[in-house]
C-alpha cells in the first residue's frame, strides 16, 4: 500500500467514512470517475449523496488524493475487482 493511498484512507476515517465502510465508499467514488473522468469534487459530492453517501462531503484535496490513490490502483483494475481489496493491509 503506497502512501498516497494511506494518506486517502487516513483523511476518509477523519471526515467521518468508518473503516467498514471506505471499501464502498472508494468504490462508489470509483464508479463515478469511471462515468465521468473530467469531473469535479462538488459533482462528484453530488453523485455521491445521490448514491445515499449523505453524511460525507469531500474537499479539493481529498479528491487530488483519491484521483492518485485510484490511479495508482488502475481504475480499470478496480472496476471488476470486490472493493475490500482496496483495503487490506490498512492498519
Amino acid at each position: 500500500m503506497t502512501a498516497v493511498i494511506k494518506k486517502f484512507i487516513c483523511k476518509l476515517i477523519e471526515k467521518g467514512v468508518d473503516i467498514n465502510l471506505i471499501s464502498g465508499f472508494i468504490r462508489s467514488l470509483a464508479n463515478a470517475l469511471l462515468i465521468n473522468p473530467t469531473i469535479t469534487y462538488s459533482q462528484v459530492n453530488k453523485r455521491l449523496k445521490y448514491l445515499g453517501w449523505n453524511d460525507i462531503e469531500i474537499d479539493y484535496h481529498i479528491f487530488q488524493l483519491a484521483i492518485s490513490s485510484l490511479e495508482t490502483k488502475g481504475l480499470s483494475y478496480i472496476e471488476y475487482r470486490p472493493s475490500p481489496f482496496y483495503v487490506e493491509g490498512y492498519t
